[in-house]
């Protein structure tokens, strides 16, 4: 009976991991949101790290959460630092390239609770007398993430916490 139990749980394991290493070598987690605002005006809530902060649904975990700014104020070179309680963990985001009113691209690192390399941006489009903005992360899947992605949602976690921060953003660009 021992036997059959320990092949079973051997099995369901080896297919577990099988499926695991079909799935995707990267992926990619956005969100978007229509604010009734000029691309201008939300701009620099997306292109300094400093006023990020004001609307980033992470800040809001961690209330002692320790915040470093370093390089350029703003925009191309612009990085910030973190180090904060399980929710928020520690990384380090730098600004690689900005088209001004229209896209932030950084590059971030997460170094606890699980170490990654990620790209992050803000796209910003003109549209029906206010813009759109679009909020995205991508970065390799290594094969540790793709077993722990079939019993976790990164879609549904990451992005349901941009939905947040884009709310956010939306009530600070709208208001008079």
């Amino acid at each position: 009976m021992l036997i059959k139990a320990g092949a079973v749980i051997a099995v369901v394991i080896v297919a577990v991991l099988l499926f695991a290493a079909s799935r995707p070598d990267s992926f990619r987690v956005e969100r978007r949101v229509f604010i009734k605002a000029a691309p201008e005006k939300v701009f620099p809530y997306l292109e300094d790290p400093k006023k990020t902060t004001e609307w980033s649904p992470w800040e809001k975990k961690d209330p002692a959460l320790k915040k470093t700014f370093s390089g350029a104020t703003k925009g191309k070179g612009a990085v910030y630092e973190w180090e904060g309680n399980n929710e928020v963990g520690a990384g380090r985001l730098e600004i690689t390239e900005v088209v001004p009113n229209a896209k932030v691209v950084m590059d971030l690192r997460f170094l606890r609770p699980m170490k990654a390399e990620n790209t992050a941006a803000y796209a910003v489009a003109p549209k029906d007398g206010g813009c759109e903005v679009a909020w995205s992360i991508e970065g390799p899947m290594p094969f540790v993430s793709k077993v722990m992605f079939l019993f976790m949602d990164m879609d549904k976690m990451v992005g349901g916490e941009f939905e947040k921060g884009l709310a956010d953003l939306k009530a600070l660009a709208e208001a008079p």
